[in-house]
């Protein structure tokens, strides 16, 4: 691998699915400033709502989602009680008015819930807002502890997608990660949601896995394939385990290197390019009749703490532990903490434990962000102008890529900035040169590649 690619990619920055970054959430907002924002959500507005069960059966190693192993039915029981009165809570606001185009279930493994705890769930969401007749309504599905009963109850409560995380069919890797998934449960999940009319299926995999090898990679690429998936993702492994406990397990000697992270990811990419699936940004892939790749090719494709989406949806609101909302007047975010969370809305209030007022410079800067990750280009002065802002603003910015310029990762003209094909997978340098914030919190995001 080239030394200087090799530099990129090991440098980190955020994900960017969102602007300010997580990394800039402070605890100088609260449930105050967060009543006020869902009153000013308009009556015409759209919604899409985001639901977090922070459970799982057994904790994978590789895992950097908040999430706990339910070891007692009670846990379970208590959050969800706490879950349905915050849902009653924030529907007793303006924001009940608005109309949901998205609602979205995460985790953690939103299928460790009881076929009948999920339909109580959706109800009283839908007694509590107004849904689009188109909504779409999507969750994430562990295929391991999938039953006929709770794919009933998906297709009772109109899941319309499902999301099934199969990281690498490999068992020497699988075993390195604790996570022992044979293909065949993936292979009977799929046919067992579609039988149910569940049509659109999201596989994910990951590249950067300890023991992990190129030809592992294509073999799951392969086999993803095989299962004729809508959309996969493909995501880089981020090792932090000063940050998450689970990831102490994995042996940090079998961890691939830059270099080899780096032919993991392209090996995927050319897999899946291959049997026929448009590359859309940095680790998303799509059917090339799949809505998402037709919102790449018009310029529409958005992007979100899903990641790469078509949810356009003026405001996000969060329910559960550690979920976070967006607002035209900034971002807030649930306290993580299952305890204090159960305990702050069993009080009466709202969880709020942090999160950030955006200003309308922070408002341009993710504009650019968001038109590099998504199409790779952006015209910076016509945005501005579109903010009303003049052209020194992001001057900063424009003066950052000149490094990366010269290195053959991005060409400039005119105030319109293209990612060459070389560049694309280090998108995320390039964005962070139009980041504020980048240089305050570089420790604290994981590597590029």
């Amino acid at each position: 691998m080239d030394a200087t690619l090799s530099r990129y990619a090991q440098e980190t920055a955020p994900r960017y699915t969102s602007y300010p970054p997580a990394t800039q959430f402070h605890d100088g907002i609260g449930e105050t400033q967060y009543r006020r924002w869902l009153e000013d959500v308009p009556r015409n507005g759209t919604l899409s709502l985001y639901i977090h069960i922070p459970f799982c059966k057994q904790l994978c190693w590789y895992c950097g989602c908040h999430t706990t192993v339910a070891n007692k039915d009670e846990r379970i029981g208590h959050y969800v009680e706490a879950l349905l009165t915050e849902i009653r809570r924030v529907g007793e606001t303006a924001a009940r008015h608005a109309r949901v185009t998205h609602m979205h279930f995460g985790g953690g493994t939103p299928n460790i819930l009881s076929p009948d705890v999920f339909r109580t769930i959706v109800a009283e969401i839908q007694r509590n807002f107004r849904f689009d007749a188109n909504a779409e309504k999507a969750v994430e599905l562990d295929p391991r502890y999938l039953s006929d009963a709770h794919i009933a109850a998906f297709a009772d409560c109109g899941v319309t997608r499902a999301s099934l995380g199969v990281q690498d069919v490999s068992p020497d890797v699988q075993a390195l990660i604790n996570r022992h998934q044979p293909l065949e449960i993936v292979q009977s999940a799929v046919e067992r949601l579609r039988e149910a009319g569940i049509g659109a299926i999201n596989l994910d995999l990951m590249y950067g896995l300890p023991g992990q090898t190129v030809k592992h990679v294509r073999r799951s690429a392969e086999a993803a394939v095989a299962l004729r998936p809508d959309r996969l993702t493909v995501f880089g492994y981020a090792h932090v385990p000063w940050f998450k406990k689970n990831q102490r397990a994995i042996d940090e000697t079998r961890l691939p290197d830059a270099g080899e992270r780096m032919a993991q990811a392209a090996a995927a990419a050319e897999s899946l390019q291959g049997a026929g699936y448009t590359a859309i940004g940095i680790d998303h892939f799509a059917r090339a009749d799949d809505p998402l790749a037709r919102a790449k090719r018009s310029g529409r494709l958005r992007r979100n703490f899903q990641g790469y989406t078509l949810d356009s949806a003026t405001t996000l609101i969060g329910f559960g532990a550690s979920s976070i909302g967006c607002f035209a007047g900034g971002y807030v975010q649930n306290d993580p903490h299952l305890g204090r969370y159960n305990s702050a809305v069993q009080n009466g209030r709202l969880p709020i434990v942090r999160g950030v007022a955006t200003s309308a410079e922070d408002k341009l800067r993710s504009a650019v962000i968001e038109r590099l990750m998504c199409d790779f280009a952006v015209d910076v002065l016509a945005v501005q102008k579109n903010f009303d802002f003049d052209g020194q603003v992001l001057a900063d910015g424009l003066l950052r890529l000149k490094p990366l310029q010269t290195d053959g990762l991005v060409e400039v003209r005119d105030g319109i900035v293209n990612v060459t094909a070389q560049g694309q997978p280090f998108v995320r340098n390039i964005a962070a040169c139009f980041d504020a914030y980048s240089q305050a919190c570089e420790t604290r995001h994981s590597s590029v590649v």
